[in-house]
């Protein structure tokens, strides 16, 4: 799907409701989730859709979690990822990402919009809910043998 192209007017509708900043943000989020999807092996095609009325994605395939991101206008200067809360994600972005991501809780990345976003580290991070099920499935197999 990539840049532009939405599959559902719903999820247009939202990010045209966006201000520029945090649409052209949110844009970036989106294109990255539909390139890793198309690099990483076994992830394959991308769901996308509203979940809770935000942007949310999910590999077809089940090899990962749903990803969602949205801006509020309670919090204008900030865009955020959310990934399960049920998930170590936000922990291990915390643990090894931390001096380029902030996170609140369990459950989200903020990005602030008065700077660039840290491309390399929303691509781990996005790659880790990606892969969440299928890197899951890999360690219960090696912790067996």
């Amino acid at each position: 799907m990539g840049s532009g192209g939405f599959a559902s007017p719903d999820v247009a509708a939202k990010f045209n409701a966006c201000p520029a900043h945090a649409r052209r943000a949110l844009m970036s989020i989106r294109d990255w989730i539909f390139e890793l999807a198309g690099e990483i092996d076994g992830v394959g095609p991308i769901t996308e859709s509203l979940k809770w009325g935000e942007p949310a994605w999910r590999p077809k395939s089940g090899s990962g979690i749903t990803i969602r991101a949205d801006w509020k206008a309670k919090t204008p200067d900030q865009v955020m990822i959310f990934f399960d809360c049920k998930t170590d994600l936000i922990d291990r972005t915390r643990s090894l990402l931390s001096t380029d991501l902030m996170t609140e809780g369990n459950r989200a990345i903020i990005l602030p919009l008065d700077r660039p976003l840290p491309e390399p580290a929303i691509k781990t991070a996005l790659g880790w809910a990606l892969t969440y099920h299928r890197d899951r499935k890999q360690d219960l197999k090696q912790q067996a043998t």
